[in-house]
């Protein structure tokens, strides 16, 4: 391999995590980062600042009544989703697009595509930004883009789609279809799925995966009832379950980039601090590279007084992040999060606990979501010890594991580097 050069944006995590399991492979195992790399112009970076802080002010002030829903409607129709029935030409360009456009024909990037340009690789990215201006600036070699969501916005094409040659890897069926509609040619458009970490799969035969299933799956069915009802398809997938799960059922919930939601987190450890205490669940709180979302978890931990009976998953950088991020999958029997790029981790066969979405695209990924049997909308958080353990003795959040690990795409990061080699 060696031969492409991955470009993302640190703007959030969902283009990091989604471009970061190619990084191994890629030339010098490095990720760039198109709105924060040495050298970059400051009128460059300037752009980059208002679109990232503007985002991160709009999806924190959501929750202040009245204005918060608002302010946050009028800022999410520029990345609004249009319906996909009727299915029909949807290759117009939006004024978000032009916009882009515009910004790129004045300069925008062009430091950036030079820089590249002085020892061109393949070029893979994860946003649509950095695609458009290596096509606009003539980049001399293929352009890859990995799309890292359930839907998609016009925004995603470039604005003569008939014409690019901008490649995409498409996770679902959805967005490949969409981005035909969007005027993309067939031919550029690759059913890839989501790039998963393979430290989270193992091999194409996903020996680490099954191991992990085989574990979780017992913690998801305490009293059987699904594992018996499909013994014969778990058998036939999974092999003989082991006697005893290899860690206490575990929770986790993941707070998004921008640092909404934290307080929900909060809700979720009060709830559940007596079982906690009991050792009847852990909970993990993932806080990111945001120091003020774990300074509040810990703040919550010593007013219920747990501790270290609650890991806080809190790093300075992504890379580490995402690492740590990772590690703790392979024992986390449940993630709560809003459905952002993470919903593609439903196919690692773990159940989605939702919580509300922050934007258009993640609308569409709940629907996905839903339709596809990988999870559940959160209940009443401040009743989260009733519930949870209801849908565990039922079977409803096991059937979600095995729904997501049979149903959901698990080789999408070695089907991307196969077309790439």
């Amino acid at each position: 391999m060696n031969k492409f050069l991955l470009v993302s944006v640190n703007m959030g995590y969902g283009h990091q995590r989604t471009i970061s399991p190619l990084k191994e492979f890629a030339r010098n195992k490095r990720i760039i980062n198109a709105n924060d790399y040495l050298g970059i112009p400051e009128s460059d970076k300037r752009i980059w600042e208002t679109s990232r802080t503007g985002y991160e002010f709009i999806s924190k002030i959501k929750k202040i009544p009245l204005l918060g829903p608002f302010a946050f409607y009028i800022f999410d129709q520029f990345q609004k989703i249009s319906d996909f029935y009727p299915k029909r030409n949807l290759s117009a360009p939006t004024f978000q697009l032009k916009q882009n456009y515009s910004l790129i024909k004045n300069g925008w990037g062009k430091d950036l595509i030079s820089k590249l340009e002085k020892d061109p690789a393949v070029l893979v990215t994860s946003f649509f930004a950095p695609a458009f201006m290596a096509e606009n600036f003539n980049y001399s070699k293929d352009i890859y883009c990995i799309v890292c969501d359930a839907d998609i916005a016009r925004a995603w094409a470039p604005l003569n789609p008939g014409k690019s040659r901008i490649k995409y890897f498409a996770p679902n069926q959805r967005v490949a279809e969409r981005l035909k509609l969007y005027g993309v040619d067939p031919k550029n458009v690759s059913l890839s799925g989501y790039p998963l970490p393979l430290e989270n799969i193992g091999t194409p035969k996903m020996e680490v995966l099954i191991s992990d299933m085989e574990n979780r799956l017992l913690n998801l069915d305490p009293k059987r009832e699904y594992t018996e009802k499909y013994r014969s398809l778990i058998k036939n997938h999974l092999g003989n379950l082991p006697k005893r799960s290899n860690h206490p059922l575990t929770l986790m919930f993941a707070v998004g980039g921008a640092g909404a939601q934290m307080e929900l987190g909060g809700k979720i450890l009060e709830s559940l601090k007596k079982k906690i205490k009991e050792k009847k669940i852990r909970l993990v709180l993932v806080a990111g590279t945001k120091k003020s979302v774990e300074e509040y978890f810990k703040e919550k931990l010593s007013e219920a007084r747990l501790g270290k009976d609650v890991e806080v998953i809190f790093e300075e950088t992504f890379e580490k992040y995402y690492r740590k991020f990772n590690r703790a999958l392979r024992k986390t029997d449940i993630l709560w999060t809003k459905p952002s790029e993470l919903s593609f981790y439903a196919a690692l066969g773990i159940p989605i606990i939702m919580a509300p979405c922050v934007g258009s695209q993640e609308d569409f990924n709940k629907e996905w979501l839903l339709k596809s049997g990988f999870a559940v909308p959160q209940g009443d958080p401040n009743y989260t010890d009733q519930w949870l353990f209801d849908w565990l003795d039922n079977g409803n959040l096991a059937e979600c594991a095995f729904q997501g690990f049979i149903e959901g795409e698990k080789m999408g990061t070695y089907n991307i580097l196969g077309e790439l080699s």
